[in-house]
């Protein structure tokens, strides 16, 4: 797995604080995690905490809230739902990008090393700036797009057959797990829409209530948008929800072929 993005002109600094486990404690684990701080002009460093796991609950997410309420108010990362849902907690634990609140502590051995998304501007600690990636993401128009009236009073009715295609798809909550995981989008993100956004793009291609798909394949017939990929299947292995951006892509592009006859 590669490294994080490091601020410009930094390095890695040695002075990272260590943060003890509370006296008497038997069950300790330590949390090695990233911090870098833009407004105080230090170099990044990793901070040790050491927490007492018979205190602390099963997952990274509640370790890393024990941390902050109650160890060091200066940590900074992002949470919400603790269920697996919103993706707001997607970080790399252990050398695998994944969600804090879906990774228990039990399945991860010695210290836990944390650091943010590889291969994104930090910024700060944690949380890394998604606004490149929230671009893409807007970039495949995803939505339904239609050209002919809506049935009056009706939905657009899709038969189970249709539906079905969408499973695998629709789940996807651009955590960004498999785009940051992919070594195509760490060279190329700039041009590159990388597995998240390809996936999402296959999903309203997927959909047969959508009345756009010869020009949203116009929009994807590009040397880099689409085809950078490389089927290295990073993006399937770490997909903390179980989807397959890789066979979403290759769909895309038997969909090119079979345009192109």
């Amino acid at each position: 797995m590669a490294e994080f993005s490091l601020p410009a002109n930094s390095k890695i600094s040695t002075a990272g604080k260590r943060f003890p486990a509370p006296a008497g404690a038997k069950n300790v684990r330590a949390f090695k995690i990233y911090r870098w701080n833009p407004d105080d002009g230090a170099n990044p460093r990793y901070d040790t905490y050491e927490l007492d796991l018979d205190e602390t609950g099963p997952m990274v997410l509640d370790a890393l809230i024990k941390i902050k309420s109650q160890v060091d108010s200066t940590l900074t990362f992002r949470r919400s739902c603790r269920e697996g849902i919103c993706g707001s907690c997607s970080m790399n634990i252990d050398g695998t990008n994944t969600l804090a609140c879906t990774m228990a502590i039990a399945d991860i051995k010695g210290e836990v090393r944390i650091t943010p998304l590889p291969h994104m501007e930090v910024v700060k600690d944690l949380v890394p700036d998604f606004k490149h990636f929230y671009a893409q993401y807007a970039s495949i128009k995803p939505w339904l797009q239609t050209v002919t009236p809506t049935p009056s009073g009706k939905e657009r009715i899709q038969t189970v057959e249709e539906r079905a295609k969408l499973d695998g798809l629709y789940e996807c909550i651009l955590c960004a797990c498999c785009s940051t995981a992919c070594p195509s989008y760490w060279w190329n993100s700039d041009k590159f829409l990388g597995p998240a956004i390809l996936l999402q793009a296959y999903r309203w291609l997927a959909d047969s209530r959508d009345e756009m798909t010869g020009e949203r394949l116009d929009a994807l017939e590009d040397p880099f948008r689409l085809y950078r990929c490389h089927t290295i299947m990073n993006c399937s292995n770490v997909c903390p929800k179980g989807l397959n951006p890789a066979k979403a892509i290759g769909e895309i592009k038997t969909m090119m072929m079979e345009r192109a006859g």
